[in-house]
């Protein structure tokens, strides 16, 4: 990597990748631009790198995103393998960089499912989020030696302000998840709680009486309790679709 990057603190990325996430909320999207961001930002003219980036939710590690099948290979032949560069700087909270793949005796599975792939040599740096969302960007080049201890520390530098879009990014994605968690959760309810209204009047019966009907025919017909109030609603108005008033 050339000395062009050496001493740039890449002052515009962190407002650059901000700026992405406000304008596209799609996480996956944003992940897929910042990795082809990132390959294209490391690059310089005779020396290109590929970028991918994998992240670690719900214990579980997933290549998110890359800018070459290649980065992609790369990474998901670690996630089979259970081990490598990019899971190591993950778990680890280190930069982990291999200069020559074909001298590598870590990682000795993974090491020899990749070589031959056209990758010489390698970096993963881990990228700070929040609690226990772990990520990296791993770099890969098709010359050995690629890396000197000037491009890490030009990349790490990179990845520090990359790391504040990213974590917007996840952030405003877990606020989308749980706004159509809570969506979902609350147009149930109302389901259930339009057909407990059914039965009480056709039972004459108190709101806990008519609940408990539902739940004994949930348990008995071996079904969720929303499709046995959908039943009931459908028995009623020929139709089981519900419009709440906060459906959008």
């Amino acid at each position: 990597m050339a000395a062009e990057i050496v001493e740039e603190s890449f002052p515009d990325v962190a407002p650059h990748l901000q700026d992405l996430v406000l304008d596209n909320p799609d996480v996956e999207q944003f992940l897929q631009d910042l990795a082809v961001y990132s390959g294209e930002r490391l690059s310089v003219p005779d020396h290109e790198v590929f970028c991918g980036i994998t992240l670690i939710r719900r214990k579980k590690a997933t290549t998110v995103a890359s800018s070459n099948p290649c980065a992609r290979l790369m990474d998901e032949l670690q996630n089979k393998y259970g081990d490598g560069p990019c899971l190591t700087a993950m778990r680890e909270m280190v930069t982990v960089h291999v200069p020559d793949l074909s001298l590598e005796t870590r990682w000795p599975g993974y090491v020899r499912a990749v070589v031959g792939q056209g990758t010489e040599s390698l970096l993963s740096v881990p990228l700070p989020l929040e609690g226990e969302t772990r990520g990296a960007l791993n770099l890969y080049s098709q010359r050995t030696h690629a890396f000197t201890v000037e491009s890490i520390a030009a990349v790490e530098a990179f990845c520090e302000q990359a790391s504040k879009g990213l974590r917007l990014a996840l952030r405003m994605g877990q606020l989308q998840d749980t706004k159509e968690n809570m969506t979902a959760a609350m147009q149930s309810r109302t389901v259930i709680d339009l057909a407990t209204g059914a039965i009480m009047a056709q039972n004459r019966c108190s709101q806990d009486e008519a609940f408990k009907v539902l739940v004994r025919a949930s348990s008995t017909r071996n079904m969720k309790l929303h499709d046995v109030a959908t039943g009931v609603i459908a028995s009623i108005s020929r139709s089981s679709e519900v419009v709440t008033f906060f459906d959008e």
